[in-house]
Formats: C-alpha cells, sequence, structure tokens
C-alpha cells in the first residue's frame, strides 16, 4: 500500500500558459498538503523538467498556445518508454476528454476548477502512479536477485552460465579462447569461526570488489558458492594470459583487509582450464578447473594450477600446461 505521507511528497508539475490557473491550482494542492510542486507556463519545458525531475503526476493544460497539451505528451512518450504517462488533463472543452485518454493521458480535470474534483483526481492518480512504479520496482528487484548473488551482487551461477553460453559460442565463431578461472578462500572457515558470521560476510564483499577489480570489464566475476568464486575471461591469448589472471587474483585477494577495527589476512587458491584445451562446454570446463584447483590446495594453497590437457584434438593450439604459485 502507499501511505497518505508518500502521496502528499509526490512530485507534481503544472503546466499551464495561464498565471492565474497556475497560482489557483498551486494554492489548492498545497493546501491540501502537498508539498513537492513545480509549474511552468512554457509547453516546450515540460520534457526537458520531466527528463530532469521524473515527476509522479503532471497536470497538464491542452489549449495552449504554440505547443498544445497533445503535443507535449506526444513528446512525453519519448522519455516514458514503458509507456505510462503521469498525466492529468486540464480541459475546459468536453470534446477534448475523450481525445485526452486515448492520447496517453490517465484521467482529466475540468475548467473551472473544483476544489473537490481536484483533489481526488490528483489524490486518485497519484495512489496509482506510486503503486505503478512499486509494482515496477519490485519487479526489478525480483530480476536482480535471479541473476546475482544477493551477498556480494557478483552473478550467480544461472547469470554465469548465460554469460559463459556467450562467450563460447563468441569463441567457436573466431576460432579463439576463453577462460575458467576457479577460486577458493583458503581457511576461510577460521575467520567466521574466530570473528563471526558477519565479518566473514564483510571478507566476502570485500573480496568480491577486489576479485571484479582485477579483471577486465567484459569478463565476468561469478560467486558459486560460500567461499568460492569463478572468472569467466572472454577471450584469452594462450595459457600465459590466463595463469596472469588467476595470479593477479590471488595477489589482490591476499593483501590485507580492515575489518571493524581488525587486519584480516586470507589468502585464495586458483584453478585454470581454458577452451578449447581442456573443455569444449561449460560444465567440462567448469569441472577441469575445480580439478586443477583441488590440485593447487593440495600443493599447499595459495597458488594456482592450470587443468591436464582433456581434448586431443586441440593439439598444436599453443596452450602450455604451467604451473605457478605466489609467496
Amino acid at each position: 500500500m502507499v501511505s497518505n505521507a508518500e502521496i502528499l511528497s509526490a512530485g507534481i508539475l503544472i503546466v499551464d500558459d495561464q498565471e492565474a490557473n497556475v497560482l489557483l491550482l498551486e494554492k489548492m494542492l498545497r493546501g491540501a498538503g502537498y508539498t513537492s510542486i513545480t509549474s511552468t507556463m512554457d509547453p516546450r519545458a515540460v520534457c526537458t523538467l520531466h527528463h530532469e525531475n521524473h515527476y509522479d503526476l503532471i497536470l497538464l493544460d491542452l489549449q495552449m498556445p504554440g505547443m498544445d497539451g497533445f503535443q507535449v505528451m506526444e513528446s512525453l512518450k519519448e522519455i516514458e518508454t514503458d509507456g505510462y504517462l503521469p498525466v492529468l488533463a486540464v480541459t475546459a472543452q468536453p470534446a477534448h476528454k475523450l481525445r485526452a485518454l486515448q492520447g496517453g493521458a490517465k484521467d482529466f480535470v475540468s475548467k473551472p476548477f473544483s476544489l473537490p474534483e481536484v483533489l481526488v483526481r490528483v489524490h486518485n492518480m497519484l495512489e496509482v502512479r506510486l503503486l505503478h512504479e512499486a509494482a515496477r520496482n519490485y519487479g526489478k528487484m525480483l530480476e536482480t536477485l535471479a541473476l546475482n548473488d544477493p551477498l556480494t551482487g557478483l552473478a550467480n551461477r544461472r547469470l554465469l552460465a548465460d554469460r559463459m553460453s556467450m562467450s563460447l559460442v563468441h569463441a567457436r565463431r573466431n576460432k579463439s579462447a576463453m577462460a575458467v578461472v576457479f577460486l577458493d578462500l583458503d581457511g576461510f572457515k577460521q575467520i567466521n569461526d574466530t570473528l563471526g558470521h558477519g565479518a566473514g560476510d564483510i571478507l566476502l564483499k570485500m573480496v568480491a570488489e577486489r576479485l571484479v577489480a582485477s579483471v577486465r570489464e567484459e569478463d565476468t566475476v561469478a560467486r558459486v558458492g560460500g567461499d568460492e568464486f569463478i572468472l569467466a575471461l572472454w577471450h584469452v591469448r594462450d595459457s600465459d594470459y590466463a595463469t596472469s589472471a588467476a595470479l593477479r587474483a590471488i595477489e589482490v585477494v591476499s593483501l590485507p583487509y580492515e575489518i571493524e577495527g581488525k587486519t584480516v589476512s586470507i589468502t585464495i587458491s586458483a584453478g585454470v582450464s581454458i577452451y578449447p584445451d581442456h573443455g569444449e562446454d561449460a560444465d567440462t570446463l567448469m569441472k577441469s578447473a575445480d580439478l586443477a584447483l583441488y590440485e593447487a590446495k593440495a600443493a599447499g594453497k595459495n597458488a594456482c594450477r592450470i587443468a591436464e590437457r582433456t581434448n586431443v584434438q586441440a593439439k598444436g593450439s599453443g596452450f602450455r600446461q604451467k604451473a605457478a604459485t605466489t609467496d
């Protein structure tokens, strides 16, 4: 539900070429408790004002010299791309009411003004407008939750799968390569046990920020488990580049963190797989990178390993097997 306070604080724009009408509408609305009211006598300024301020309601006179209200509504449609015009048409011509509604206005107010009519129509339209906005924002929130990790904001498994699918299509079409880096924090459970889960969550968010900063804009960073992350590198020249990206991630993650007044240190291990040498589909590539990560953990952690070649047909692709560690 929309509260009365939200309705009274909604943004309202009054558009009328007659100053007396503007002043009368302002007096009516302010007397009823509305607090965010703007006005203009220039119909050509409406689109610019609405683009800058996103009004919840536009009280729009239909008969104005130079540019009438119907023309203003057509221009507003370029801003309100979802098709919802927050226009309350103002007219003294009964014949214009239906035309205004057909043009996109949501309601109308008759001239000469009747105070009860103006207040009821303004209140009702604002309530619908704010409910519409709340529903749209809720839909966007659900869409974000469906594709992003709620703690870190990184891509989740579903979005990662979509991004990897596009990357693989690109790699096949261009006979190029892409890489997967599977990352796992070393000793994260100890952080949770000693500092608490709240500090652990803060650390995960800070790690996520560092990982995003360590890769290119076109690459994808995803959180796929409690302390597990994946880098999907859109295009790589060779295994050296993929290894460098993994080592860069290891380096930035190992820098100290300040959490709740304490200096916290943690390391991360990485496993790397490359298309097409280590798999030709997303599942195989992630499994190959996961196996390489296991080898890095077994080697003493804070290390990087590249998967063993699984695609014998990739012979001659130029990718070299390599192991790497950091101090």
